[in-house]
C-alpha cells in the first residue's frame, strides 16, 4: 500500500510539473504573439497540456447517466453506479497513459482500452439512452491511444460498431452516435499528435541551437589556440634572439624587437577577427610569416609552390595548417631545415610541411594526429572533405601532409615579397611534441 502511494504522488508530482511547463510555454506564446509585428508569422501554439487532464472535462457527457442513477430512473442501479465507477477509473487511466509514448503502446494500456470497450458496450445495450453518450468517450480515448495508420480503421469500425448498438437498442439517435463517435476519435488524434509534433519540434530546435552554441564554442576555441599558440611561439623566439643579440648588434637586436612589436599588434587584429568569426587566413602571408620565424630560429626554410591559384576557404585551410605545423618546428623539434611544398593538382591540393628534427612523437598520438592543434585542424579538414596526417618522416624528422579538394579561384591573388631572412637565434627548448 506504501509503495502504491508513493508511486501514485510521484506520478502527480510529474503531471504537476508537465503542467507547470505547459503553462510557462503558454506565456511564451502569449508574449511572443503580442510582440511580434503585424504580418509575421505567427508563434507555434503549445496545444493543450500533456497531461491527460485536459481531457477530463470531456467527463461531464456522461453527467446524463448520473443523473439517471441520483434520480432512481436506472433500472439494478448498484451495477449502473459500479459501471458508471469502472468506467471513469479507466478513462482515466487510459487517458493519462496516453500522453507518454512508452505508456500509451504498452500491453496494460490496450488491455484498459479494451476493457473499456466491453464495459461501454454492456452499459449501452443494458441501458440506452444518456447511456450510448460512454460511445464518444470511447472514441476520444481510443484517438488519444492509437495514433497511427491503424487509426482510421479501428474509427471507423468503433463508429458502425456504436450506430449499430445505438439502432438495436433505441433506434432513434444512431447516426449521432456514430457521428460522435468517429469525430471524437479523429479529432483527438489529430490535436493531440500536431501538439505533440509540436513539442518535439521546439525541442529539436533548442537542441539545434544548442549544438549550434557549442560548435561556435569550439570553433572559437580552435582558433584561439592556433591564433595564440603561434604568435607566442614567435614572440618568445625574437625576444630570445634579441636578448642574445642585444651585447653584440644592438641594431638587430632592435629589429627583431620591432618584429615582436609587429606580431603582437597582427595578434590583435587577428584575435578580434576570430571573434567575430570573419578572419579568412591568406596562404601566401602565413608562408611570409612562416619564413621569418624558421629563419629566427636558424631553421632554414625552403618553400616550394605549385599550380594554380586555390580558393579563399582553401587557402584559409591551409594557412592555418602552416601555422601549427611552423609553430610545432620551432618549440619542438630542434631542426635545422624545414621544407613546405604546396602541390595544387587539378582535383587536390597538398600541403608538405616536413623538418629534419627529432622526430619525436606527438604527445598521446591518435590515428595518426596528436596534439590539441593538430586534433582540431584535422577536424577542420574532415569537414571540408579533406584529411590531414602526422608523423615521424621515414627518414627522420617529421612530417606533416594536408589534403584538400580542389576549388576554383576567381581570380590569381597577388603574392606578397617573401619577408628577409631575420638573425638566427638558438633553437626553442626541446619538448614533447604537443601542438
Amino acid at each position: 500500500m506504501t509503495t502504491w502511494w508513493r508511486g501514485a504522488l510521484c506520478q502527480w508530482r510529474a503531471w504537476q510539473e508537465e503542467r507547470a511547463l505547459w503553462r510557462e510555454d503558454m506565456r511564451r506564446f502569449k508574449a511572443e504573439r503580442k510582440a511580434a509585428p503585424k504580418g509575421s508569422p505567427a508563434p507555434d501554439h503549445p496545444g493543450p497540456p500533456p497531461t491527460g487532464f485536459a481531457l477530463l472535462p470531456w467527463l461531464l457527457m456522461g453527467m446524463g447517466s448520473f443523473s439517471n442513477l441520483l434520480q432512481g430512473r436506472t433500472p439494478n442501479p448498484w451495477v449502473g453506479g459500479l459501471g458508471l465507477f469502472a468506467f471513469n477509473s479507466l478513462y482515466i487511466y487510459v487517458t493519462f497513459r496516453a500522453f507518454r509514448r512508452e505508456a500509451r503502446e504498452a500491453v496494460s494500456t490496450r488491455v484498459a482500452l479494451l476493457l473499456m470497450g466491453l464495459l461501454t458496450t454492456g452499459l449501452a445495450v443494458g441501458y440506452g439512452g444518456s447511456w450510448l453518450m460512454f460511445f464518444p468517450l470511447l472514441g476520444l480515448a481510443t484517438g488519444a491511444t492509437l495514433r497511427g495508420p491503424w487509426l482510421g480503421r479501428t474509427g471507423i469500425l468503433l463508429a458502425v460498431f456504436a450506430g449499430t448498438v445505438a439502432a438495436f437498442r433505441d433506434g432513434s439517435d444512431a447516426v449521432n452516435i456514430a457521428y460522435g463517435t468517429f469525430l471524437s476519435s479523429m479529432v483527438t488524434a489529430a490535436i493531440l499528435g500536431l501538439s505533440e509534433a509540436v513539442r518535439e519540434l521546439r525541442a529539436a530546435r533548442e537542441e539545434l541551437a544548442r549544438r549550434a552554441v557549442e560548435k561556435e564554442r569550439l570553433r572559437f576555441s580552435r582558433d584561439l589556440h592556433d591564433l595564440l599558440g603561434h604568435t607566442l611561439s614567435v614572440i618568445v623566439v625574437k625576444s630570445e634572439a634579441a636578448r642574445r643579440l642585444a651585447p653584440r648588434d644592438m641594431d638587430a637586436a632592435l629589429s627583431q624587437i620591432g618584429d615582436v612589436e609587429s606580431v603582437g599588434r597582427q595578434a590583435l587584429t587577428e584575435i578580434r577577427e576570430a571573434v567575430t568569426g570573419y578572419r579568412e587566413g591568406s596562404l601566401a602571408t602565413e608562408l611570409a610569416r612562416a619564413r621569418s620565424a624558421l629563419s629566427a630560429t636558424s631553421v632554414e626554410p625552403v618553400v616550394r609552390q605549385s599550380g594554380t591559384p586555390l580558393a579563399p576557404q582553401t587557402e584559409a585551410l591551409l594557412g592555418w595548417v602552416v601555422r601549427e605545423a611552423v609553430t610545432n618546428v620551432v618549440r619542438h623539434s630542434d631542426a635545422s631545415r624545414c621544407e613546405i611544398t604546396v602541390d595544387s593538382a587539378p582535383e587536390r591540393v597538398r600541403l608538405t610541411v616536413t623538418d629534419n628534427g627529432t622526430g619525436a612523437a606527438v604527445t598521446e598520438p591518435r590515428n595518426g594526429i596528436g596534439g590539441t592543434g593538430l586534433k582540431g585542424l584535422t577536424e577542420r579538414l574532415a569537414t571540408a572533405g579533406g584529411s590531414l596526417r602526422a608523423g615521424p618522416a621515414p627518414r627522420g624528422g617529421f612530417t606533416v601532409t594536408a589534403e584538400l579538394p580542389r576549388e576554383p579561384a576567381p581570380a590569381p591573388a597577388p603574392a606578397p615579397a617573401p619577408a628577409p631572412a631575420d638573425p638566427p637565434s638558438a633553437a626553442a627548448a626541446a619538448a614533447p611534441r604537443s601542438g
